[in-house]
């Protein structure tokens, strides 16, 4: 008798914790590099988490953390999740890549989603914006509106991915101001106010008289609005922090990448995939103009724009040179995404170099 109990109990609680097991919610992890703030690279990564919360909360739990650093902590940190039961995990930037293929092999039931990286895996997904087609915008409007001719851009690191949207505006602010002059300085980080805002400043003291950035504070914002030059804002609408500086923004729209691949993944269809969408898709944004672009110029700039979004003009298109003058693009000639994802030189008529 006690041993037919003793088998009930059993199976019921096997049953009961079988049952309860299966109504856990899958747990999806946010890593960023900055705090969420209330403009940039960030925080527009964590508006789309904001809008697949709202979605499938009921579904799943999420969880973001700020400040991780790239490198080692960032490796620490998905491990880290990955031991404590986290299903899903974006790494939300680009120095997260090494310690997400660790990661990733380490655990193959955890799916990893790497943005801005192009190693993949089984359980180990890649996607960014095409974020220099919005610097050609940039490139019209900068090469028309500057009277020194010298433009500041402030960079982050030399990677494709910064190198690629140097060129890009380079080569439109060249088309339209064949005396333009690019200045450029290497932040070594994605996001340091301080650092943003000394750089910029330097930059203005040299005799630029538009900045361009590509890290991730509204430093560079609020400096060229206290010297009265211009700026454009980066990652997100940055007029709010220079109302006359900010000439538009590059905006990024993570969403509707985040709620596709939410979906894909409580719908058991997820499979590691690598996206690379821009304008056409609506991933990428350019914003409003301020009003005092000249009309000609708006319409120049809003007309490179359209013909981006209907595929009708890509903005690395030959004939092209390299900066040491030898031949990349024929005339007519497009750029493959193979070039540009490995794109480690300046285009002709950039002085700058790149440190290595």
């Amino acid at each position: 008798m006690r041993k037919t109990l003793h088998l009930a109990v059993t199976f019921l609680l096997v049953l009961f914790g079988s049952t309860v097991s299966a109504q856990e919610k899958p747990k999806v992890a946010f890593i960023y590099i900055a705090p969420v703030g209330e403009t940039g690279w960030t925080f527009e990564h964590d508006r789309g988490r904001s809008a697949v919360e709202e979605k499938f909360g009921d579904r799943a739990d999420f969880d973001y953390f700020e400040l991780i650093s790239e490198g080692p902590d960032g490796e620490v940190k998905m491990r880290e999740l990955a031991q404590q039961g986290y299903d899903l995990i974006f790494a939300t930037s680009y120095g997260y890549m090494n310690g997400a293929v660790q990661v990733a092999f380490e655990y193959p039931d955890v799916k990893i989603e790497h943005s801005t990286g192009f190693v993949r895996a089984k359980n180990l997904s890649t996607y960014n914006i095409r974020f220099y087609e919005g610097r050609v915008a940039q490139g019209i409007i900068g090469g028309h509106m500057t009277k020194t001719n010298k433009i500041g851009y402030i960079a982050s690191f030399p990677i494709p991915e910064v190198i690629r949207g140097i060129n890009a505006a380079f080569l439109a602010a060249r088309s339209v101001n064949p005396d333009v002059e690019f200045e450029i300085a290497w932040a070594n980080t994605w996001f340091n106010p301080e650092l943003e805002g000394e750089i910029a400043q330097r930059l203005i003291d040299n005799g630029a008289d538009i900045l361009i950035q590509h890290t991730d504070s509204e430093a560079p914002t609020m400096v060229a609005e206290k010297n009265s030059v211009f700026s454009f804002g980066q990652a997100s609408d940055m007029e709010e922090y220079g109302p006359n500086a900010t000439l538009t923004s590059s905006i990024n729209h993570w969403s509707p990448y985040y709620l596709r691949r939410l979906e894909a993944f409580l719908d058991g269809t997820w499979e590691s995939t690598d996206t690379w969408d821009g304008l056409p898709e609506g991933m990428l944004e350019v914003g409003q103009f301020n009003d005092r672009i000249p009309g000609r110029v708006q319409e120049q700039a809003a007309d490179a724009i359209a013909r981006i979004t209907a595929g009708r003009l890509h903005p690395f298109t030959g004939p092209i040179r390299r900066q040491d003058g030898s031949g990349w693009l024929a005339s007519g000639e497009i750029a493959s995404d193979h070039d540009l994802l490995t794109m480690n030189f300046f285009v002709e008529g950039i002085t700058a170099s790149i440190p290595r």
